[in-house]
């Protein structure tokens, strides 16, 4: 072969190792995920584009968007696709989920943990002038239960079962979001409504603060127990302090969940594992998004908190922290 040949075939190689190179560059850039958030008017939506905005910040080609969506239940249904979600999700729905029960008669979701993220509290609202004061005065009142294919119904038909009452018989049910069940209550088109999320959530805090209205939390942690009894022990008892909402007269004793982000089984360990690390490496600015960030800690990280497997990138990135998982 002459130089010119050997010279020619060098040139050649390189070329196509560079396109090859450009190309697997390419496939890096093309690695896109959605976050799967919930209403605009509680908490998973804000903090799933805080995640978003992070991930694409810190992760090499990891390209993310937040998505709104109806909550839990509809997460866990886009993670059930198999496409590349992250989502935001209540152990409960979870559960129902992995075993393919209640609103997933339809099949099991192969669903994994990334990681337990902070308590999610169940609000039951209403205003003074309703003559709603306990989980009693519900009956033959208009409720709203939270927007389908959310964990804040799931959860809500528990707590209304298990305070004796039906919730089909006993009230006039809506089906209404946070944000919206808020403008509801502000028009007196309905009397109290339902609300899972984190502390604080805005839209309760909007209601709070209107003038001429005085937020009425109602109790509910006595149960707790009967949920139990029957779901399996997913919830605990809990407050609200009563310095969390303007106008509470006193703590709220409520039920309350642990959130969880979760994967579908099919994501890469190296996927996980990047998403679970940048997490706790960039969490200040998570805390910048919310508040309810600062509860995302290595201490939460237990299969009793998550109730269901972790995923293995997720398992490998903890036990690099001394916590071992499954």
């Amino acid at each position: 072969m002459s130089r010119f040949a050997r010279i020619v075939g060098t040139v050649g190689t390189v070329g196509t190792v560079g396109a090859l190179l450009l190309a697997l560059s390419g496939a890096v850039q093309a690695q896109n995920i959605s976050i799967a958030t919930g209403g605009t008017g509680g908490v998973y939506y804000p903090l799933g584009g805080g995640l978003a905005a992070v991930l694409s910040k810190y992760v090499p080609g990891m390209q993310a968007t937040a998505e709104v969506t109806g909550g839990s239940v509809a997460n866990l249904q886009l993670i059930a696709s198999g496409k590349p979600y992250v989502a935001f999700s209540m152990v409960d729905a979870a559960l129902d989920a992995f075993n393919g029960v209640d609103k997933f008669k339809s099949g099991k979701v192969p669903v994994r943990t990334l990681m337990v993220l902070y308590p999610n509290r169940m609000h039951v609202v209403s205003i003074e002038g309703t003559g709603i004061t306990k989980m009693a005065d519900l009956k033959g009142k208009r409720v709203s239960t939270g927007s389908p294919g959310s964990a804040t119904e799931v959860m809500a038909f528990r707590v209304i079962e298990a305070s004796g009452l039906d919730k089909d018989k006993d009230m006039t049910r809506e089906r209404l979001g946070v944000a919206e069940s808020v403008n509801a209550i502000k028009d007196r088109k309905i009397d109290a409504f339902f609300w899972v999320g984190g502390l604080p959530t805005a839209s309760v805090t909007d209601l709070a603060a209107t003038p001429g209205v005085k937020i009425k939390m109602i109790d509910h942690a006595d149960a707790v127990k009967g949920m139990n009894a029957k779901y399996g022990n997913l919830y605990v008892e809990d407050v609200i302090a009563k310095s969390v909402y303007s106008g509470m007269a006193t703590d709220n004793k409520n039920a309350t969940v642990w959130n969880t982000l979760v994967a579908n089984a099919n994501m890469s360990d190296k996927t996980a594992y990047d998403i679970v690390k940048t997490v706790f490496d960039k969490k200040a600015d998570l805390v910048a998004v919310h508040k309810e960030a600062e509860n995302f800690d290595l201490k939460y990280q237990s299969n009793d908190a998550a109730v269901l497997p972790f995923h293995p990138g997720a398992i490998k990135y903890f036990a690099e922290k001394g916590i071992k998982l499954k």
